[in-house]
């Protein structure tokens, strides 16, 4: 049997704005990876290893985020939601949860996928008495991810940026936390932890400590990420390259390839589709032919939407390169 652990709290709240034109329609947590949203895929991962105490932190397009979950009984765990009327960033958001916390718990960022042994997390935080672990893997790409740099007892020292460098290693999104290392921040007013409050904590020795693994890191930054990820997904759980949300239908004359379908997509015949996203309710009319374009129902403010590098108003939808 399953050993219940710490609580966990997802952070879920952000705009989303490099993934737009996606999360013009959905929050980036919400948005489906090889068929099942990215949240749902974190709330299983943490029950599936004693999670049974969730937080999901809120702001941007809530309602798609708690449409999905709800209370959690269907994932095996307990889910509760804190809410943001203003963002309140990486270390306002667990001051402002707090309460609804254990003195120590995890804290998942929810826009990336990595495994990681939770329970092995845990110990190695308790037998350090670190205030503060980040898993770290190597980093993927320097040039375009800042990093973590430690010590050679796995004390971090510091942090980079993108381009940076120095040999730094790559966290990937998951920690584990004391409580009160957010308490004495004033709730409700924003705040980060890389590049804000952790960076403080390393003032003293022996405060944040890095937990290496060999997790393969999957990133949901941008609109090409998402659909490398998905494919990553798609194949490492023998998924067909084409993924169908709910209600989505194709003619039998259309072509696709290597694309996404989100819930209530209509492709016509004809229609010619690769390497694209297709999101909630977008109706493709007969022959219709796009490659690598993110397609959403334009939005009712469309001064943001059509601002995007290349996008392109097509009657009721937007399309954007990918």
């Amino acid at each position: 049997m399953t050993a219940t652990l710490p609580s966990a709290l997802v952070l879920a709240a952000g705009l989303g704005t490099r993934l737009r034109p996606l999360t013009f329609c959905r929050a980036k947590a919400a948005v489906p990876v090889a068929g099942t949203p990215l949240i749902r895929r974190h709330l299983a991962r943490l029950a599936a290893q004693g999670v049974r105490d969730i937080v999901v932190n809120l702001h941007h397009r809530p309602d798609t985020i708690a449409a999905l979950v709800g209370d959690g009984a269907t994932l095996g765990c307990r889910v509760r939601y804190s809410w943001e009327p203003v963002l309140l960033g990486s270390a306002g958001g667990p001051r402002h949860a707090l309460t609804l916390l254990d003195n120590q718990f995890f804290l998942v960022n929810g826009d990336t996928l990595c495994d990681v042994d939770l329970a092995a997390l845990l110990g190695a935080h308790l037998a350090r008495r670190a205030r503060v672990t980040l898993v770290v893997t190597s980093n993927p790409d320097p040039q375009r991810y800042g990093g973590i740099i430690s010590d050679a007892n796995g004390w971090v020292t510091g942090f980079t940026r993108a381009g940076d460098a120095r040999d730094a290693a790559h966290f990937v999104g998951v920690q584990i936390v004391d409580a009160s290392v957010f308490e004495p921040l004033p709730d409700g007013v924003p705040t980060a932890s890389i590049g804000g409050l952790y960076d403080t904590l390393l003032a003293k020795p022996e405060q944040v400590a890095a937990h290496n693994v060999d997790g393969r890191f999957h990133d949901i930054g941008t609109p090409a990420d998402y659909l490398d990820t998905t494919r990553a997904v798609d194949a490492a759980e023998g998924q067909p390259s084409v993924s169908f949300g709910l209600r989505s239908v194709a003619h039998p004359s259309a072509q696709l390839e290597r694309s996404v379908l989100w819930d209530d997509v209509t492709i016509e015949a004809g229609c010619v589709v690769t390497d694209s996203i297709i999101t909630d309710g977008v109706r493709l009319v007969e022959g219709t032919t796009l490659n690598r374009q993110a397609v959403v129902l334009a939005p009712a403010s469309l001064e943001e939407a059509t601002a995007l590098p290349g996008a392109i108003r097509i009657g009721e939808l937007l399309a954007v390169p990918i």
